[in-house]
């Protein structure tokens, strides 16, 4: 049971180091545009990361990348009277990667992809941004679940 137990944690360890390898480059992206992909091999080759949280974090960018577009509206549509532009944008990029995450990955618990994103945005961005991103993932969820998209 120890083993198994320690084989766990240390693959949750390196879903949360991709996650927060992911974010750094979806900050990028969101601020530098779509050219940052052509160096993405080498963001991804410069970071410390082993090869299995490397691939991980490339699916999380790409997807989120890639999706942004229905990702965003989701996020609109969640959060009341806030413009996505005018969200901070460690806390916009946190949103995307768990939006994708909820809708697209099928291997992550919503469980597991919400609790992520409140630590991400609790480490990376401001005391409130951990209730924030909750609200707005809760949101997304929910409404996921009651009619998942096709």
């Amino acid at each position: 049971m120890g083993r198994w137990r320690f084989a766990e944690d240390v693959a949750l360890r390196k879903r949360t180091r991709a996650r927060e390898l992911a974010l750094q480059v979806l900050y990028q992206l969101d601020l530098r545009g779509a050219e940052v992909l052509d160096q993405l091999d080498h963001i991804l080759a410069a970071s410390d990361a082993e090869p299995d949280v490397r691939r991980f974090a490339r699916e999380l960018i790409l997807g989120s990348w890639t999706n942004r577009g229905r990702l965003d509206a989701r996020i609109a549509a969640a959060a009341e009277h806030w413009d996505i532009h005018r969200m901070a944008v460690v806390d916009r990029n946190i949103l995307r990667l768990a939006s994708f995450e909820l809708l697209f990955a099928e291997d992550v618990p919503p469980k597991v992809a919400i609790n992520e994103a409140i630590d991400l945005a609790k480490r990376y961005s401001t005391t409130d941004s951990g209730a924030f991103v909750n609200g707005i993932l809760d949101h997304i969820r929910i409404e996921h679940e009651e009619k998942p998209e096709s």
